[in-house]
């Protein structure tokens, strides 16, 4: 059956993310390697992985750890600058995650200019084939799909196009719940919508490649190409979807991460964590 994690703050040294997971009863993780609105990446010191390591061993912590790119990254871009940063950037975070022998790293690609967006897809590719070059290591790149059709990796078809163009083992992929909505894949989780999904997902990209769940509600209606998350239940896919879901036994094997406010505005909480479980059980 699938664990149920969160993404947790790391303020004030690696090792505590481990015992804010742990305070809401998380059993997996996703935590930001550096800052989420700066280029700026600063790798941890040996004494802090090891410090994190010590601490992960001793945890209850087994169902993954994950890190989330900064916000900035944009492969897609055509600004040379903007581009490059966004390069360099992920692979700092490759990095990090490598020295904590973390699972991987989740990123949002990022969008060009262009309504015709192979120019973007191409510039995409060549962008994640330099990051893995400049990160060498075990530690997975991971696509998330993003919650809108103007951006790159909104579906099927284009995460596909990345993988494949990449062709690389360590370029995996990681489906936001809500953003799959709001891009307008599905109409509604229903027992249907999301076997079609997940089929289409299998046929394209193979599901042995989905590293991870981002499982979110939506705040924002089915196709609005507006990304806001809301706590479990709360917002427009409703608990009903989120029990559909949990019986999709080809989910199971995979890490479902919350991304949600908290009930009381304060991120992924222990409520959220138990609405889950609860599902789970059932």
């Amino acid at each position: 059956m699938f664990k149920i994690g969160a993404h947790v703050s790391a303020a004030g040294g690696l090792d505590k993310c481990i015992a804010n997971a742990e305070a809401i009863g998380a059993e997996a993780m996703q935590i930001f390697g550096s800052s989420p609105r700066q280029w700026k990446v600063n790798l941890p010191k040996p004494e802090e992985i090891k410090k994190y390591r010590t601490a992960l061993e001793k945890s209850t912590i087994n169902g993954g750890v994950f890190l989330h790119a900064p916000y900035l990254i944009n492969l897609a871009s055509p600004d040379e600058a903007i581009w490059q940063n966004s390069i360099n950037c992920l692979a700092g975070n490759l990095q990090i995650a490598e020295l904590m022998g973390g699972d991987g790293v989740i990123f949002h690609v990022g969008s060009g200019k262009d309504p015709n967006k192979q120019p973007a897809l191409e510039r995409s590719v060549e962008g994640i084939k330099a990051v893995l070059k400049m990160a060498p290591g075990k530690t997975h790149l991971i696509i998330e799909n993003s919650a809108s059709i103007k951006k790159v990796g909104s579906d099927a078809s284009e995460i596909k196009y990345l993988m494949s163009g990449v062709d690389n083992k360590r370029v995996k992929f990681c489906i936001d719940i809500a953003h799959t909505f709001e891009a307008g894949l599905v109409a509604e989780y229903s027992p249907e919508e999301i076997d079609k999904l997940f089929s289409q997902l299998d046929k394209e990209i193979g599901l042995e490649n989905l590293m991870a769940l981002h499982v979110n509600d939506s705040r924002t209606a089915q196709g609005s190409n507006h990304d806001q998350h809301d706590n479990i239940g709360e917002g427009q896919i409703s608990l009903a979807g989120f029990k559909n879901l949990a019986k999709e036994k080809r989910l199971w094997s995979m890490p479902w991460l919350l991304e949600v406010p908290g009930f009381d505005e304060m991120g992924p909480d222990r409520r959220n964590v138990e609405i889950l479980k609860k599902l789970r059980l059932k």
